[in-house]
């Protein structure tokens, strides 16, 4: 096997393995779309598993558009998740320093024991 020909190979393993992301892809929008009933899903499914080049350069074409749109708001919605997640699990933000300083004017007005001051101090450091 000469250098061409190794080269010729890797080419059409590249051209598999993204065809076969496409088509994943495809699947996965056809699923996702919630505006395609069950027989025109099933449609796609058999058009796509006859001819399968035809198939999914049609459906880039003919859907290609409201593909990318689904998949983007799946990826807002993602962010907003992750987003509301984070200052969910953040808590109020405040730091040690401010917890800290928050208690000692409560120690110094009275509204708190030294005790508590200790107590709230500790749970800030630690």
């Amino acid at each position: 096997m000469t250098l061409w020909d190794w080269l010729l190979w890797f080419f059409w393993i590249y051209i598999f393995i993204a065809y076969l992301m496409i088509l994943f892809q495809i699947f996965g929008d056809i699923f996702r779309d919630h505006d395609l009933n069950g027989w025109l899903k099933a449609l796609w499914i058999i058009f796509l598993i006859v001819a399968p080049f035809l198939g999914a350069l049609i459906y880039l074409v003919v859907r290609g558009r409201s593909m990318g749109e689904r998949s983007m708001a799946k990826m807002r919605s993602m962010q907003a998740d992750q987003d509301a997640y984070i200052r969910a699990t953040a808590g109020s933000g405040a730091s040690a320093a401010d917890e800290i300083a928050k208690a000692r004017d409560l120690l110094q007005s009275g509204a708190i024991s030294q005790a508590d001051y200790d107590r709230l101090k500790a749970k800030a450091l630690g």
